[in-house]
């Protein structure tokens, strides 16, 4: 009736609607409960949460969040009220561009990493694969390093083309920006483009001990594989294919380096982002 107030008179519309007018000014007048004005309130930053993380985050993340402001809320709770207000976070979908090329005599390194997932220290283990880029201008491919302690991506590159250049550059950048000690353990596929004898080379110069995934095998090489999931998860599917190579460079730039690495808190890290957890380690070290 208040929302339609200026459309019709009061007192047609309590007529139709069979409600008293002594009635309908009580209900203006009434004020909210207190638990109705902490619902809204929860419901207001349940709201913010969910834009300001651009419709990424389900219940538990915005749970945690809700947390650290000082509402005390049960995850089943945020998911109701995030189906009242019809907020659901996006979901992949499945699609699959075959990027790996085990077909060859190069030589092939054991499986060191052997699924040890668990990390202590950054640095010490870098994770490493390819996957397709959907694009109107041509396809795109990029090649990601992640550090398996942190979970930042501590290198990556894309281009139209997925040669060894491609992984080559990442592994450089990686190398640049974070200069591991001797010894780091560097796990990929068996793809054509980790065993060259360019790449092999590179990695004899920074000292690392290669590591490949045994044939067929994706979960040996499954924390860099749910990274792309979530990659195009949160970023790729949920928009429209990238008209041009700029706009998939910039796109994938500012979800890289400013909302993943730096933004986007992480369950396994205890609800920090990866740059976030790393800087723990640096505080370790200087005291």
């Amino acid at each position: 009736m208040e929302e339609h107030r200026s459309e019709f008179s009061l007192v047609k519309m309590c007529k139709v609607l069979q409600v008293s007018r002594s009635g309908y000014y009580k209900w203006r007048i009434k004020k909210p409960s207190e638990q109705a004005l902490r619902k809204k309130a929860v419901m207001d930053r349940i709201q913010y949460h969910f834009h300001d993380h651009e419709k990424r985050y389900g219940s538990p993340k915005i749970t945690h969040l809700l947390h650290q402001e000082g509402h005390p809320i049960a995850e089943r709770t945020v998911s109701v009220y995030m189906r009242e207000m019809k907020l659901r976070s996006v979901v992949s979908r499945k699609f699959r561009v075959r990027t790996t090329d085990s077909d060859h005599d190069h030589p092939i390194e054991p499986n060191h990493l052997n699924q040890q997932f668990n990390v202590s220290q950054p640095n010490t283990v870098w994770v490493t694969d390819i996957t397709y880029i959907p694009c109107r201008e041509g396809r795109l491919y990029l090649a990601s390093v992640m550090d398996l302690c942190t979970r930042e991506i501590v290198g990556w590159r894309l281009d139209n083309h997925m040669e060894t250049s491609l992984v080559l550059g990442a592994l450089q950048d990686a190398y640049k920006a974070k200069r591991p000690k001797k010894g780091l353990i560097h796990h990929s596929d068996r793809g054509t483009q980790y065993t060259s004898h360019e790449y092999r080379k590179e990695l004899k110069k920074y000292q690392m001990l290669s590591s490949m995934s045994r044939k067929g095998n994706c979960y040996d090489n499954a924390c860099i594989e749910s990274w792309h999931s979530v990659l195009k998860k949160e970023l790729i599917y949920c928009n429209a294919r990238f008209k041009t190579k700029k706009q998939a460079y910039q796109a994938l730039f500012q979800y890289i380096e400013f909302y993943y690495n730096r933004k986007r808190i992480h369950g396994a890290l205890g609800y920090l982002s990866p740059v976030r957890f790393a800087a723990q380690f640096n505080r370790k070290s200087a005291s």
